[in-house]
């Protein structure tokens, strides 16, 4: 935890007309909002919503939370009622490679530590009540298998909330008749469990254990399709995800009213907070900064095709996100740390189709120009001068360093953006046909010249007509390092077909996930994960999170 005088959290949340019987705390700076909050706010006006984005994500850097928790941060000091609504950490990320996700510098979320690891345990329910119904589903069939599972056929994973490459795929039911049947097995991380998606979209506990029992877990030796409520198990799934369901609420380092909910990975899942706090916070403040995962092209495509219509949330201002370093990481720098106005002149392509995405949704949007020390004046002077040739309004941030002041001028640039009555253009409708749906995302969102389909995906597309389910909105799994399904292209690439590996059906969280070349849904650590940098001292303070 950054070293703060925080605020008690039931202060934080009285700020913004939270009541006291309506906090679950767990301790002095962090709580659970009852979804009661509702019903008292009901007739309360809607807040605008600021939808935060950005670029293709490099390994040089964007800083999306860390700007979307600043943005917050400036409205803050500018007067106005404020909330930002982003996503959970995952373990995996966490103790992997990208580290944590709470933000960075003078622009976090705190207690960062508490969030980073168990926080308020949301994503152990979510695995618990995952791994319930794998257990169900194998000792259903253990106990006679009455609805005659294949066991060949069984779609529904088990997961863990963490990296871990050596269980993408398991046997399981070793050892004879007593371990339960002999199966082939896959693992995906938490953050891509149906169950992730599922909590982030239900509106309600009703929502919730409708959404649980209508998940696809198997097909039968006869070819018909097996539900979970045809295993009775969303009651008790539910019980696992009562407190789970409910936002959590915590602070800025400038104490400024956070919720922090649900994480569903934006390159796999849709990729935004859940729904809920969402709803909560607009009834709540006049402003709520919400962020989506990774790229314009995959977390922002899914909050403005599907999110917002799940939710019936608006979108009233759109700010993308980039970097001078990312930029000319796009553009083929060896070091982003030098000045090199080539790579960023050539990488700014990347930028500029970003915003041409936004545009395409109905919404010029403000650009975030995260400022590094590693930045020269000419680079900064170069991609300004690249932006005001193209019409686009932008604005320096520097909240990493200076907090909410560093990003006033962004804020005052929102301001003048924010939309009253804002129309989406969506990129397809829920009746079109399946493929038209995908190819629409590929060639509108992506750039890309057509789509290609395996044989496993076409035989998939009939299975998902076959049910009745090709009516649902589509949830891309594409790396989030490109606009194309090749992590290696980077920039904008041109004249690339995707290829459709395969399509899962998510019909509990209602949405089918085309699965895009060679994308994983359980990552593995890097050679030195961050793992390795973290120790806690004799008086248990965590260093290296």
């Amino acid at each position: 935890m950054v070293n703060l005088a925080l605020k008690n959290i039931k202060d934080v949340a009285s700020s913004v007309g939270i009541m006291d019987n309506e906090l679950e705390t767990y301790g002095n700076y962090m709580a659970k909002v009852s979804l009661d909050i509702l019903d008292r706010l009901k007739s309360n006006e809607d807040g605008k919503l600021i939808l935060v984005t950005s670029i293709n994500p490099t390994p040089a850097g964007e800083g999306k939370t860390t700007t979307s928790i600043g943005l917050a941060q400036a409205l803050n000091l500018m007067e106005k009622k404020v909330i930002v609504a982003i996503r959970e950490p995952s373990l995996g990320p966490c103790f992997g490679i990208k580290g944590g996700a709470t933000g960075g510098g003078k622009a976090t979320v705190e207690p960062s530590d508490r969030i980073n690891l168990f926080f308020t345990s949301d994503f152990p329910a979510v695995t618990a009540a995952h791994n319930l119904l794998s257990a169900l589903i194998n000792n259903h069939m253990h106990h006679g298998n009455e609805l005659k599972i294949d066991p060949k056929k069984i779609l529904f994973p088990r997961t863990i909330d963490m990296n871990d490459r050596s269980l993408r795929e398991v046997i399981t039911g070793t050892g004879g008749h007593e371990n339960g049947t002999m199966a082939m097995e896959k693992y995906v991380i938490t953050p891509a469990s149906e169950i992730m998606a599922i909590l982030g979209l239900s509106q309600s506990y009703s929502d919730l254990k409708e959404r649980l029992s209508r998940i696809l877990v198997a097909y039968s030796m006869d070819n018909k399709p097996v539900y979970s409520g045809d295993l009775n198990a969303q009651g008790s799934m539910a019980v696992l995800l009562r407190d789970a369901i409910k936002p959590n609420i915590v602070q800025t380092a400038e104490g400024t009213p956070a919720f922090i909910h649900t994480g569903p990975f934006g390159n796999i899942a849709h990729g935004t907070s859940s729904i809920l706090a969402d709803r909560i916070a607009l009834k709540l403040a006049d402003y709520v900064v919400t962020e989506a995962g990774f790229g314009s092209e995959l977390g922002a495509e899914k909050f403005f095709n599907l999110a917002s219509r799940i939710g019936n949330l608006p979108v009233n201002a759109v700010v993308l996100v980039c970097t001078i370093r990312a930029l000319k990481h796009h553009g083929g720098a060896k070091d982003y740390n030098k000045e090199d106005t080539d790579a960023l002149k050539e990488g700014s392509k990347n930028l500029l189709r970003h915003v041409e995405n936004v545009r395409r949704f109905g919404f010029d949007p403000v650009v975030s120009l995260n400022i590094f020390a590693s930045d020269t004046d000419r680079e900064i002077d170069l991609i300004g001068s690249i932006m005001d040739s193209n019409g686009i309004r932008w604005a320096r941030s520097e909240v990493f360093s200076r907090g909410g002041e560093g990003g006033l001028e962004l804020a005052k640039k929102v301001m003048e953006n924010m939309q009253d009555h804002p129309i989406i253009k969506r990129t397809y409708e829920f009746k079109q046909p399946l493929q038209e749906k995908i190819e629409s995302i590929v060639m509108q969102v992506y750039g890309g010249s057509g789509v290609e389909y395996s044989k496993e995906a076409k035989v998939a597309m009939k299975k998902i007509k076959q049910l009745g389910l090709d009516g649902l909105p589509i949830c891309m799994a594409k790396n989030q390092y490109s606009f194309s399904d090749d992590a290696s292209k980077l920039n904008a690439p041109e004249n690339f077909k995707v290829n459709v590996r395969n399509i899962v059906i998510s019909s509990g969280a209602g949405f089918i996930v085309p699965m895009l070349g060679e994308i994983m849904t359980m990552p593995g650590l890097p050679k030195v994960p961050a793992a390795y940098g973290m120790d806690v001292d004799g008086k248990g303070n965590i260093t290296g999170l």
